[in-house]
């Protein structure tokens, strides 16, 4: 998308709207999910952001360190109670480290995207890798994509409309780069806001490559956080790899 930087697309104003519009209401159970896997173990964020899901991990029993792009974003997790409670790093979370080892790290909510070449998503697993105990895992959630699928290869969807305001997704996707160029277009009485986004889409066999590349493997996979079993109608996938 000509002009989006994925380094900037987070900054203040977006950061000031995320949790109003990102809530998903399966937070507790992606919390219970990586509690579980975590135990009595810490815990790494890649793209922590506001503290959605760190912060409630937290207070489940497990200390969590973070890694994110956005300083903005920072300063909303700073704000909320427990938030000066965890470490974030500043930066890519395919190459900034926090010299420690954790027996989870995880990266959620289609994350992995935001990282715009087969590369950089590579070196996204490497870098967890990097931060494993020996018998630590990597979770990765992410929806299975459509985009390619539709016509055209490009859409308008009405995401919400209401006597006073309509959202409207609009996307084109190109074959070649794999990369999905989106606007959340809201268009209401006081006029229209838009919220673009670049993601580099992949299916989860491509996810599967990019963990053998950095010595994982997958050691489970699932449709949700309930644990529902991943099938070709499913959604979205969480990915569970290891050493």
């Amino acid at each position: 998308m000509k002009g989006f930087d994925p380094a900037t697309s987070f900054g203040y104003e977006e950061s000031r709207r995320y949790d109003a519009v990102e809530v998903r209401g399966d937070e507790q159970q992606t919390v219970a999910f990586l509690a579980r896997l975590a135990g009595q173990r810490n815990a790494l964020e890649f793209a922590v952001g506001t503290g959605r899901i760190a912060l409630p991990l937290m207070r489940a029993g497990v200390q969590v360190d973070g890694i994110e792009l956005s300083p903005d974003m920072v300063d909303r997790l700073r704000e909320k109670p427990g938030g000066d409670a965890i470490d974030v790093r500043l930066g890519d979370m395919s190459r900034v480290t926090t010299g420690r080892a954790y027996g989870l790290v995880y990266l959620v909510y289609n994350t992995i995207g935001n990282l715009l070449t087969q590369d950089d998503q590579v070196r996204c697993f490497q870098n967890a890798a990097r931060h494993l105990d020996a018998d630590g895992v990597f979770v990765l959630e992410c929806r299975v994509p459509t985009a390619p699928a539709r016509p055209g290869r490009q859409y308008v969807d009405a995401g919400h409309v209401t006597v006073d305001e309509v959202m409207l997704n609009v996307g084109r996707y190109n074959p070649v780069t794999q990369v999905l160029d989106e606007s959340h277009v809201y268009i209401g009485a006081d006029g229209i806001v838009l919220r673009p986004v670049s993601l580099r889409l992949a299916c989860p066999p491509e996810f599967d490559l990019m963990a053998r590349i950095a010595g994982l493997r997958l050691r489970e996979r699932w449709g949700g956080w309930n644990g529902e079993p991943y099938t070709a109608a499913s959604e979205r996938h969480v990915s569970v790899y290891q050493r």
